[in-house]
């Protein structure tokens, strides 16, 4: 009842006059069943534009920190995905990550959407990153459908760091639901969940256009925090990502496709 009061009430009157956001592929969300949307996510505003553009509730996993928030915005955040019902994720560890995942999937069995961001966490300079197999598993274990979504523009609108958005156009587009059926009941196999996940992340890849990097993005942020300025150093996010974060403008260049599943299953 919350949510669809702060929703309509709120939220979409509000965020249809700021940005005016607009939709591509609302076709391929499905009107009624399970199905996992699984986007990029360039900003702390992902958690609003999409769910006012969808008709259906939407329960998204969030990071354990949007619900422990402490002062006014602390609690104000954790009271605002407590009302839409998102599932806290403890990322300290692969057990408390595995309940976040057996909560999800009671989700998709009730026949609602789950929302997922594959990556893990923000983009902090506007690219694309390998995607955690998590989603892999939902989407087998569960037989549920994979929405890919690109969230486009919520980058320049706020990146991280950033406390209040830009006024700038914002697209959210969705691609064709992805079926898994072929790998029913290999949930348990590394590889596929990593097959799986690549294939998920290149779709995502083809609708935002955006630079795919095989890394996961906790690992370029701290690599690019730990390269000193002017330095000259690139390496793993290096000054193309910094020069992102601090503009507010994400570096694109020629896409990198995930790696495929043979070379997946050779590693």
């Amino acid at each position: 009842m919350f949510y669809f009061l702060f929703k309509s009430v709120v939220l979409v009157p509000l965020l249809k006059w700021l940005f005016r956001p607009r939709v591509e592929g609302a076709e391929h969300l499905p009107g009624s069943g399970a199905a996992i949307i699984a986007g990029n996510h360039l900003s702390f505003s992902d958690h609003f534009m999409m769910p006012v553009m969808v008709k259906r509730r939407i329960t998204f996993l969030a990071k354990m920190e949007y619900f422990t928030g402490r002062g006014l915005k602390g609690r104000l955040v954790a009271a605002f995905f407590r009302g839409i019902g998102g599932i806290p994720v403890d990322r300290s560890g692969r057990q408390a990550a595995q309940a976040a995942v057996d909560t999800a999937l009671g989700v998709l069995e009730r026949g609602d959407l789950l929302g997922i961001y594959p990556e893990g966490t923000r983009s902090h300079d506007g690219r694309l990153y390998k995607g955690k197999v998590g989603v892999a598993e939902m989407a087998l274990r569960s037989g549920a459908p994979v929405i890919p979504c690109a969230m486009i523009g919520t980058f320049e609108a706020q990146p991280t760091g950033r406390r209040l958005p830009r006024l700038v156009p914002i697209t959210i587009r969705f691609g064709e639901p992805l079926d898994f059926s072929r790998y029913a009941g290999m949930e348990d196999h590394r590889a596929v969940l990593r097959a799986v996940t690549d294939e998920i992340m290149y779709a995502i890849l083809k609708l935002s256009e955006q630079e795919y990097v095989d890394t996961y993005a906790t690992e370029a942020r701290a690599a690019s925090q730990a390269v000193p300025p002017n330095t000259g150093r690139t390496g793993t996010g290096g000054d193309r990502g910094d020069h992102g974060a601090r503009t507010g403008r994400p570096v694109h260049v020629r896409a990198v496709r995930p790696r495929s599943r043979q070379a997946t299953r050779a590693a």
